[in-house]
């Protein structure tokens, strides 16, 4: 009970820094839905550049996040010199991708569709370098268990960015009589990106511990398939972003992406809730790989994620015509992707919850065939039905593509390693969210405002009471706060 309180704990305060992150970056949305008209098709550029971004993130990193825990975390292991090791690496790696932009910026910018915005890309590719060297840092914070620093560095570059901007696109145009450039996206988050690594140089620093050539070759016969399992993972969530305006040519392709990314961002309040499960939960599997009751632990810990996963859906669904003035009203044609884009990312929660199986015995090559066959859905659906239904089937290969992932996971999983799931009790909650799901949409489809929301609300408490009488019941917190009152 104890490591669920400090599971529990942990994933509070990295959930601050991913849930009020991410709600500071909703004020963006708003901001940019706002001055960023749909028919300029300038969202659009900016949901492809970032999609490209973290598809290079992955490659900088190859893994590496994940590795520097296993290896910290085992006995015969230096857990300073395995941080030093991992940093040189990534870093060089880092550094070496940004100097190769810049000597190519112009066939790179070409080939990527932005041959007369060349700073685009050398932007992005100095961010996503720092990013990449950050990402070291800050799952050494994880491994020490300093949610608090984490939290703070988080929430540094959040506010900065969200201030400057609000300055550069509500402040500026004040001055200059005309709308900013969607270039200032890329230019603040420069900024704000090379600040926060400033900020990390107490652990910076630590590289003085030097780098183990016997220790990397190690690290990175265990790297190696997360990199590619890392691929296909962000192929899953970018690959139609990078697709899109390839399959839809021309400036339509970017009016449509950007209508696509926007109203997806609704839907991220999953990913918000999958993260912060992450942050908090990774280090604690590895930690308690020994434990004789490791799996129950395991086992419990998806049931819990899927009851709090699939309240969070509800909840959207349930007031989502609120939830849609988060975006401009040009890009509302693409709320209809919301639920499916959230069901995705729920799929992809508890793929991630199913993939420690093959990480715990080092057998991670099963994840790269996984999420390789997801991947492949997703890319066959995206090709296939794309230019005949529009985005709409970009959200339906993320499904099929999670879905895909999930199930292999779970089948070979339960042969090689098996983990006795609540499977019942879980498949209970999905059938219920499934009942209410459908009785929520009719109310949306069919009633005022304000009846919607009405029902909505009673639906939604019926989910909530099943899960209080099945998971969560209120008598003994009751009887606590009766003790403590005495």
């Amino acid at each position: 009970m104890a490591s669920f309180k400090g599971l529990a704990k942990d994933t509070v305060i990295y959930g601050m820094s991913s849930i009020v992150g991410r709600f500071l970056n909703y004020l963006l949305v708003p901001l940019y839905t706002a001055k960023i008209a749909a028919e300029s098709g300038g969202y659009g550029v900016v949901t492809n550049v970032y999609a490209y971004t973290a598809l290079i993130m992955v490659l900088l990193t190859f893994g590496m996040e994940t590795t520097f825990l296993n290896y910290a975390n085992k006995e015969e292991e230096n857990p300073k010199k395995v941080f030093s090791t991992s940093l040189i690496c990534v870093g060089t790696l880092a550094v070496v991708f940004f100097l190769g932009v810049l000597l190519a910026i112009g066939p790179v910018s070409s080939f990527l569709g932005y041959a007369d915005h060349p700073e685009y890309v050398w932007t992005m590719a100095a961010v996503v370098s720092l990013d990449a060297i950050q990402a070291i840092p800050f799952v050494y914070l994880r491994y020490q268990h300093k949610p608090v620093r984490f939290f703070s560095l988080k929430m540094l570059f959040i506010v900065l960015n969200v201030v400057l901007n609000l300055l550069a696109f509500l402040v500026l145009p004040l001055f200059t009589g005309h709308a900013t450039d969607v270039v200032w996206v890329f230019y603040i988050n420069l900024i704000c990106t090379g600040l926060v690594t400033f900020f990390f140089y107490p652990e910076l620093k630590e590289v003085c511990h030097g780098f183990d050539t016997a220790l990397m070759k190690r690290m990175f016969s265990y790297s190696w398939p997360i990199l590619v399992l890392g691929l296909a993972g962000i192929l899953n969530q970018a690959a139609d972003k990078i697709l899109y305006p390839k399959l839809v040519e021309g400036h339509q392709g970017q009016v449509d992406l950007g209508i696509y990314g926007a109203a997806a961002k609704i839907a991220m309040i999953m990913a918000m809730i999958t993260q912060a499960f992450r942050y908090a939960y990774e280090p604690i599997v590895f930690g308690k790989r020994k434990d004789k009751d490791s799996k129950e632990y395991y086992a419990k810990a998806m049931k819990y994620f899927l009851i709090f996963t699939l309240f969070a859906f509800l909840a959207v669904v349930a007031y989502l015509d609120i939830l849609r003035y988060i975006i401009g009203r040009d890009y509302w044609d693409g709320l209809r992707v919301v639920p499916i884009v959230m069901a995705a990312e729920i799929m992809m929660g508890v793929y991630f919850n199913l993939s420690f199986w093959y990480k715990l015995i080092e057998k991670t090559i099963w994840g790269l065939w996984f999420s390789l066959a997801g991947c492949i859905v997703l890319l066959l659906v995206n090709i296939i039905f794309v230019p005949q239904v529009g985005y709409i089937a970009c959200a339906w290969g993320g499904f099929a593509g999670y879905a895909t992932a999930m199930v292999l996971s779970y089948i070979v999983g339960q042969k090689k390693n098996p983990i006795n799931y609540p499977m019942q009790e879980m498949m209970i909650y999905v059938l219920l969210t499934t009942v209410l799901f459908v009785g929520m949409t009719l109310a949306n489809k069919y009633l005022s405002l304000w009846a919607a929301i009405l029902v909505n609300t009673l639906l939604l408490v019926v989910f909530v009471v099943y899960m209080v009488k099945k998971d969560f019941p209120l008598t003994p917190l009751i009887q606590k706060l009766k003790g403590l009152r005495k």
